[in-house]
């Protein structure tokens, strides 16, 4: 069996992580789950939000599934996830955002990844008090994390078939910073002369996924503007409810939906678990089991273009349970034929 490191987080988090974990049982995928906890739950019985209990658990298993996480607001907390990320080097951040068939989109045929810098930029939570009333942050860009992440992107789009990366920035603002990050993914691309390379300002990267999400393949980016980014793309094909993500390093990969924990919904069984099933599926492909991914993937397809079930944010009645069942159900079906 595969040992997997199961954060089931809070708010909604166990109710959807429990979801992916039948869903990937009844894929036939032998799983031996390895919990741990985070957050208030760690706070309470260590002390701290981010146990080194938990990152260990992660460092030898090498692969978890993680649900969402409340992090505080202004509280002087730091961020569960960038902790994650930062202590395990795990740095790409990979969204996949493609249209499903059912899912009332503002687009029809979306298949875009966003590819995203993890570890260092503004998004690193570098920032502290220059004097009363003035706060300072930083912006670190690195040629080592910039050249990285290009080659993981370039790599990617080669293994998946991939045929243009665009590389986001704001170096006509950012000289310096996003300036060396161009700099490096120019230099990879040169490696990479079958894939079609250019580049595109983020503001204007935002207004033309509004306007034609079509016209992009992979974007390349770094670690603010692509947490922006994805979320933007994720509005054009139905919402955060429906698109994974994952975070890859060299040593291990944490794979979590990209939504938030929604404390208000806990425990009454109307989260839509879509997000985090798809999340599993990326997760199952990373482990090698390829077959049960697609089936878990065809699977969650099928049910969103019946449309027969479907939880609240989707237009429909239906449970997290009753979501999950359909899912079940119809990988049931589809073996059955």
């Amino acid at each position: 069996p595969h040992t997997i490191t199961l954060i089931e987080g809070d708010g909604i988090g166990p109710e959807i992580a429990k979801a992916a974990v039948e869903v990937i049982a009844a894929a036939g995928v032998d799983v031996r789950w390895e919990r741990v906890i985070v957050g208030k739950e760690a706070r309470e019985q260590f002390g701290v939000l981010l146990p080194d209990c938990t990152i260990e658990s992660i460092a030898r298993n090498k692969v978890a599934l993680k649900a969402p996480i409340t992090t505080p607001i202004g509280e002087g907390y730091p961020s569960i996830n960038v902790s994650i990320r930062q202590k395990l080097d795990l740095y790409a951040c990979v969204r996949p955002v493609k249209t499903i068939p059912g899912v009332k989109a503002r687009y029809d045929d979306v298949d875009l990844i966003v590819i995203r810098e993890n570890t260092e930029d503004l998004y690193a939570g570098k920032e502290h008090e220059v004097v009363p009333g003035v706060i300072e942050s930083l912006k670190i860009i690195t040629s080592k994390a910039s050249s990285r992440i290009a080659r993981y992107a370039f790599e990617y789009a080669i293994a998946n078939g991939r045929e243009r990366i665009t590389a986001i920035h704001k170096a006509n603002i950012m000289k310096l910073s996003d300036g060396l990050f161009l700099e490096e993914s120019q230099k990879v691309a040169k490696e990479y002369p079958s894939i079609r390379y250019d580049e595109m300002i983020v503001d204007n990267t935002c207004l033309q996924l509004v306007l034609d999400p079509h016209q992009f393949d992979m974007l390349l980016t770094l670690n603010l503007y692509g947490d922006i980014i994805s979320d933007l793309a994720a509005g054009l094909v139905g919402g955060i409810g429906i698109v994974p993500g994952a975070n890859i390093g060299l040593e291990a990969a944490v794979f979590e939906a990209v939504h938030g924990s929604w404390p208000d919904a806990a425990g009454k069984n109307i989260a839509n678990p879509t997000a985090m099933i798809l999340t599993a599926v990326l997760m199952l492909r990373h482990i090698g089991e390829t077959d049960a991914g697609d089936r878990v993937e065809t699977a969650v397809h099928r049910v969103l273009k019946e449309g027969v079930t479907r939880t609240g944010d989707l237009g429909g009645t239906a449970s997290t349970t009753e979501m999950t069942q359909a899912i079940i159900d119809a990988m049931g079906d589809a073996k059955g034929r």
